[in-house]
């Protein structure tokens, strides 16, 4: 990095994919806050057109909270004059080809002046239909690349993947592109993604032929996803069709250079433009929300797992330092894996005391109104002990209530399958996070911490009082997640 992030970004002319989800909003509010002189700012979105894509872009990014530190800053006007200069709206989908855009004349102007592209759009249902999986993780990713080949001025294709795309491997995970090559199943399968997709293809045929549903096919594509993933070694659909976009970029990137940033688990921004701002609930999330409404009294956790979080504010800070220094390098393909395991961890052990402490003392309230008192989380280790904890505690107590249906159909019926439907939810979940909650594994991140010490130096010698940082060791996890993330889920997400 022979100059600072901010001069780096003036003049430039970014695209983003994927523009309206958490971490590319916040990604494109540092940018227009710390450098209002990039050139443009191309927002890929879903929309029908251009004016629709301007339309959502407007009420799900600028006029949410994120932006209202700019917002105060600038004033309104100034705000609005900002984003009609620098920010262009692109209705766009990155599962077709030329990311499907329909106006010819801006698509040639944007393969004339773009710099960098940056490819944040994903699906990340972890039980995703394998169709849709596939269209946008994987062949989407190649679909960006192959527009980013046509940009006369690129320089840079930054890909964000995830660190999970490692699958459930123990010890620690190195930073390095994965060679599709080496990928094979314990029986010696090979991965072949071409044949993925021509299976995908087959079995939405046969569906279609069989007249089923749009809920049946659904349900027979996220099996699919899910059976073809255990399939090769990966927990879930989700990181199975991420992995096999890192392997289309990797194989095909020609003189691209490449960046693929994996975050871990991305939580509430730390400290800009303010600390806590988060939308949705994330992972770890909604077991924390859960727990504070008192409706989570146990779940599957290893208590010396290592919850492995990383706030968006770092990842975003990380994804502008690694732009800035690989840009026009020649032949790169680097992997930068954004988390906390390697060098400040914390337990779900840790994780569940702090909970206990903040709900005890921060009560939430139940619809009625009263505070809702919360006891200590039980933890169970496996997922055997998991299943026989759920049957002793609360399926045999269900058997009963279903005789009392049987007998009183008209008065318990109601009763009956609500709670068969939310232990069947709970199970549900508790095996879509099985990977995760009991994971071993723990990402080693020297490239990204040689690249952090790399911006420090720079940050201080342009006098930018470490504007991009995202060093890990700096988090005090209790101190966040009492005073920035808890209060942040509270305010952004469970009151709205």
């Amino acid at each position: 990095m022979e100059f600072s992030c901010v001069h780096f970004l003036q003049n430039k002319t970014i695209l983003v994919t994927g523009a309206t989800g958490f971490l590319a909003k916040v990604f494109v509010e540092k940018i227009l806050r710390v450098q209002p002189n990039v050139n443009k700012l191309y927002l890929v979105v879903r929309a029908s057109d251009n004016e629709a894509a301007t339309k959502r872009l407007r009420t799900e990014a600028f006029e949410k909270d994120l932006f209202k530190v700019l917002r105060d800053n600038l004033g309104d006007e100034k705000l609005n004059t900002l984003l009609s200069e620098k920010v262009v709206p692109v209705a766009g989908d990155i599962t077709m080809d030329h990311l499907g855009m329909k106006d010819s004349d801006l698509r040639e102007r944007m393969q004339q002046d773009i710099d960098i592209v940056v490819n944040v759009a994903a699906t990340t249902n972890f039980d995703e239909r394998y169709d849709i999986g596939l269209g946008i993780n994987t062949f989407g990713a190649l679909n960006v690349l192959n527009f980013a080949k046509k940009c006369v001025k690129a320089q840079l294709l930054l890909h964000v993947s995830t660190a999970y795309v490692c699958g459930e491997k123990p010890g620690l995970l190195p930073e390095k592109p994965f060679v599709m090559e080496e990928i094979c199943n314990e029986n010696g399968l090979q991965l072949d993604i071409n044949l993925e997709r021509e299976l995908m293809k087959q079995r939405l045929k046969e569906l279609n032929e069989q007249g089923c549903s749009e809920e049946d096919t659904t349900f027979y594509m996220k099996e699919l996803g899910m059976e073809r993933a255990k399939l090769h070694g990966w927990p879930n659909t989700y990181v199975f069709t991420k992995s096999m976009g890192e392997m289309l970029l990797g194989n095909h990137k020609e003189n691209i250079p490449l960046v693929i940033i994996r975050p871990t688990m991305i939580t509430s921004t730390l400290f800009e433009p303010f600390p806590g701002w988060i939308e949705g609930l994330k992972t770890v999330d909604s077991v924390i929300i859960a727990y504070g409404k008192g409706v989570l009294k146990c779940f599957l956790v290893d208590v010396n797992s290592v919850c492995d979080m990383i706030p968006a504010d770092m990842v975003a800070n990380a994804m502008i330092t690694a732009a800035a220094t690989h840009a026009g390098g020649s032949m790169v393909h680097m992997v930068y894996q954004v988390g906390s395991s390697h060098q400040n961890p914390i337990t779900y052990g840790e994780i569940r005391e702090i909970l206990f402490c903040y709900f005890t003392k921060n009560s939430l309230r139940s619809r009625n109104g009263s505070l809702i008192t919360v006891s200590k989380m039980k933890l169970i280790p496996t997922m055997a002990l998991f299943s026989l904890y759920m049957t002793i505690r609360y399926k045999l107590p269900l058997q009963l209530l279903k005789l009392v249906h049987i007998i009183y159909p008209s008065r318990e019926g109601d009763k009956y399958k609500n709670k068969n439907r939310k232990i069947d939810m709970v199970m549900r979940l508790v095996k879509l996070y099985e990977p995760y909650v009991l994971f071993k594994g723990i990402f080693n991140d020297r490239n990204t911490k040689n690249l952090c010490a790399k911006q420090k130096e720079e940050d201080t010698r342009n006098s930018e009082n470490l504007m991009f940082d995202f060093d890990p060791k700096i988090i005090k996890w209790k101190d966040y997640l009492i005073n920035v993330h808890i209060p942040g889920l509270i305010t952004h997400v469970l009151k709205k």
